[in-house]
């Protein structure tokens, strides 16, 4: 073992399985565990009151349980380089480590760190993927693979490693820390009433709840929209306080969420070599979206006179999460029924998502609009079905859209064949668009 070790946590906030942290206190006589406030994120367009304060109760939950082992988070503000840099040189430091990822900031930041440190920079790979990006490539040659069904066969069969342990004691020279941010010192504004706890202490407690009682009725509950049978893991597995390798390695752990965990690795592979899909389209179709500003503030709002997919946009303002066959249908409606820009709803999602992941989020988006990876680019769904089939009893609707509650039967799926006085007694709009006669809209618009 040799001198100081720096682990610079980003988007790996917890002490189970950690790489970054495992290898620093096995390799070095004392560690600082630091988390740097970059002034490039809190001025970005990704920076939003929702993750704003997830990562901020994410942050003290860290803390705490490194204060449990001997040490404390170190809490910094400014350009990530230059803060860690200054820091390595006052703690005359070996080895910065850090998580790889892999967006386009992260390429910079990984490029700045190695001009600005003196002393190595140790980046593992394995920190937020169970199969990091760049890992599998075509056989016939490129630099990521865009089928995803080719990719998850042979993510099935490649070598994972095995979950690390959490440290039971870390040494760390004795230095100010700094206390970890309140919320509104990342980002200040309204965040949603409903938000999920942040943290990894509490993401192990929502998994043991998945595990003991959720489980073994994913496969048929994970589509149900009012049986809310998914496991809700998402915004712990973004802000890394949980790890994807152990949810993978987890006895219990149903195959159908670990296929999502593919998903989330064959997004990021396509992000890691196309940093530009973020702002074009990966397969472009020649669109020429409609500036539908009106019919966009009423989708945001939730107030199509679309009562599933209103639901799906109110769970979203109130929750900061939203379920994931909602998310197929309103992003359906967004891009194919009112053939908006994907990037509008792209953006929109990530002023609210608390999983709002750069890789997953745009690339389902560019999925749904027929621009990404799907080959079906013409596909179009019927919402109404799709309402019967995954809400029949309304019960979704009703809990996010309390003017329904007390309309019986199929016209919660259909509320414009209500008679216009019934209609403004609840003070529910008309549709904004017919269905129909908008994807066929949009399939002349595709050359269909």
């Amino acid at each position: 073992m040799t001198g100081v070790g720096i682990v610079l946590f980003t988007r790996d906030l917890r002490i189970h399985d950690n790489p970054a942290l495992w290898h620093a206190v096995h390799e070095h006589d004392a560690v600082v565990p630091l988390f740097v406030l970059d002034d490039a994120i809190l001025g970005s367009t990704y920076n939003r009151p929702n993750r704003a304060a997830f990562l901020a109760e994410s942050l003290h939950d860290l803390d705490a349980s490194l204060r449990d082992r001997g040490a404390r988070l170190v809490v910094r503000r400014g350009r990530t380089a230059d803060v860690v840099a200054e820091l390595a040189r006052d703690v005359h430091a070996d080895a910065v480590h850090i998580a790889g990822d892999a967006s386009g900031y992260s390429s910079t930041r990984a490029a700045a760190l190695r001009d600005a440190l003196d002393c190595e920079l140790v980046v593992h790979h394995d920190s937020l993927f169970v199969v990091p990006p760049g890992e599998l490539t075509p056989s016939g040659g490129g630099d990521h693979m865009a089928v995803f069904s080719a990719f998850h066969k042979r993510w099935q069969h490649s070598e994972h490693r095995d979950p690390l342990g959490a440290p039971r004691s870390i040494s760390m020279p004795r230095m100010q820390a700094g206390a970890p941010p309140r919320a509104e010192e990342i980002c200040a504004g309204e965040t949603s009433p409903d938000l999920a706890p942040g943290g990894e202490s509490a993401g192990r407690k929502r998994l043991q709840s998945y595990l003991h009682s959720q489980a073994e009725d994913y496969a048929e509950l994970h589509d149900d929209l009012a049986a809310d049978g998914t496991s809700r893991l998402s915004p712990y597995v973004h802000f890394g306080c949980l790890s994807p390798v152990e949810l993978v390695a987890r006895p219990g752990v149903h195959p159908n969420l670990v296929r999502q965990l593919c998903w989330r690795d064959f997004h990021a592979q396509v992000l890691a070599a196309r940093p530009s899909v973020t702002r074009r389209d990966y397969r472009p179709r020649g669109d020429r979206w409609r500036q539908a500003n009106d019919e966009f503030d009423a989708w945001r709002a939730g107030r199509t006179g679309l009562p599933i997919v209103d639901a799906g946009m109110r769970q979203l303002l109130a929750e900061g999460w939203m379920h994931n066959r909602a998310r197929l249908i309103v992003g359906h409606v967004l891009v194919k029924t009112l053939y908006i820009d994907w990037r509008w709803g792209a953006q929109h999602f990530i002023d609210w998502l608390v999983d709002g992941d750069v890789a997953n989020n745009t690339m389902n988006w560019q999925w749904v609009a027929g621009t990404g990876t799907d080959s079906r680019f013409n596909r179009t769904y019927n919402i109404e079905s799709q309402a019967k089939r995954y809400d029949p009893n309304g019960d979704y609707v009703r809990r996010y859209v309390p003017e329904l509650r007390d309309i019986a039967g199929f016209a919660v799926h259909t509320p414009w064949r209500l008679p216009a006085e019934q209609r403004e007694a609840i003070d529910y709009p008309e549709p904004i668009v017919d269905v129909a006669e908008g994807n066929r809209r949009f399939l002349s618009a595709r050359g269909k």
